[in-house]
């Protein structure tokens, strides 16, 4: 009971400082941007570690169903105050199409990075209470050759990811444009990312997000998203191996699908 109590105390007090009770937030505010960025990149790489390492989800190759729907909830909670990006890769994306500030991208790059180095962090020490837990078995790392799940190649790889992060890519800037329904972006883009993670797991343990990619090389052994309980996916060869204007000039369509009042775009 006092564990629930502290997280609802805890969350309830992110929120107030995030926008005040029953009204919307009115102006781009970077520094709440990028809390909500720190603190949903880590819930993202929390769940990635979380839902790849715990035994529950041995043989699952469809574990991709959790990670889509963390950011579908993520888009919609923060969306209105940071855009919801939660990933390097699209903040860069959304810069260079002119629909980001530039000066922004190196904090968020920042605060995204760190919220997957605190989520590594973190489920280290919850995963290390089990009596099992074994940083040899490879933590969820991503990889290629012995640390791909089905023994795919770099070259595999690399062509996996830059076709999928630009197939994200591409329905993050199109759910979003200002023709698209305003508010279903959310349900494209996480579905999206589903679908991405069920593709990819076999070949490179789907990343598509340099943040958890850099977080998980974080510590004394590398750290992060996606390998031991997926390999078990796979046993046979994991066995042979050890916003554009919207409206008006002041507001764009976030990633969220949501118009967000985050100022002119920097050039």
């Amino acid at each position: 009971m006092i564990a629930q109590v502290l997280g609802a105390v805890a969350a309830a007090g992110v929120m107030l400082f995030l926008k005040q009770p029953g009204t919307p937030m009115e102006n781009f505010d970077v520094s709440k941007a990028l809390v909500c960025e720190f603190l949903f990149t880590f819930a993202l790489c929390y769940v990635v570690l979380n839902v790849a390492t715990a035994k529950g989800t041995s043989g699952n190759s469809f574990y991709g169903l959790a990670i889509g729907y963390t950011v579908l909830t993520g888009a919609y909670a923060f969306g209105p105050v940071s855009g919801g990006h939660f990933n390097p890769a699209v903040s860069l994306g959304l810069a260079v199409a002119g629909r980001f500030s530039w000066k922004e991208l190196g904090p968020y790059w920042v605060a995204q990075v760190l919220g997957a180095i605190a989520a590594a962090g973190v489920l280290y020490v919850v995963a290390s209470g089990n009596i099992d837990f074994a940083l040899a078995n490879g933590f969820a790392s991503n990889g290629y050759d012995e640390h791909s799940p089905a023994g795919y190649t770099l070259k595999s790889g690399f062509i996996v990811e830059v076709v999928l992060t630009a197939i994200f890519l591409i329905v993050i800037l199109g759910s979003t444009e200002g023709r698209a329904p305003v508010g279903f972006a959310p349900i494209a883009i996480g579905l999206t990312l589903t679908a991405i993670h069920i593709m990819a797991i076999p070949v490179s343990n789907a990343s598509v997000n340099p943040a958890p990619t850099r977080g998980k090389r974080t510590g004394p052994e590398p750290l992060g998203c996606r390998s031991a309980a997926i390999a078990r996916a796979y046993p046979s060869r994991s066995e042979s191996r050890p916003s554009t204007p919207h409206g008006n000039s002041n507001r764009r369509i976030s990633p969220a699908g949501i118009a967000t009042p985050i100022g002119p775009v920097s050039t």
